[in-house]
């Protein structure tokens, strides 16, 4: 991943939040969301009859929003709400988070 760079965190039921954001201008906003395709499609691929709200059983759901920012700069924010076991498939193909 070259845009999007996740943020882990998990709450007392053990379901795990992956937050990733980027703000790009116009020329890279179609890189930042073939990105975000290729997570999509992975997930889907990987866990194709789990999609839907976690707290409901399922192993993961994803909110997609896309702002247009002043000056024409493109803001993309994924949320996957994952299982354990989404989290950890997650993070053995796309990387563990960056240490701040």
């Amino acid at each position: 991943m070259r845009y999007l760079h996740f943020d882990v965190s998990d709450d007392d039921q053990g379901n795990v939040t992956l937050d990733a954001m980027a703000s790009t201008p116009e020329t890279q906003h179609p890189a930042v969301l073939q990105e975000v395709q290729a997570v999509l499609d992975w997930a889907a691929e990987q866990f194709p009859h789990t999609h839907g709200p976690v707290d409901e059983g399922q192993d993961w759901d994803h909110d997609l929003q896309l702002r247009l920012e002043d000056g024409g700069w493109h803001t993309v924010i994924l949320t996957l709400s994952a299982s354990p076991r989404f989290a950890q498939a997650f993070l053995e193909r796309f990387g563990e988070p960056a240490d701040e």
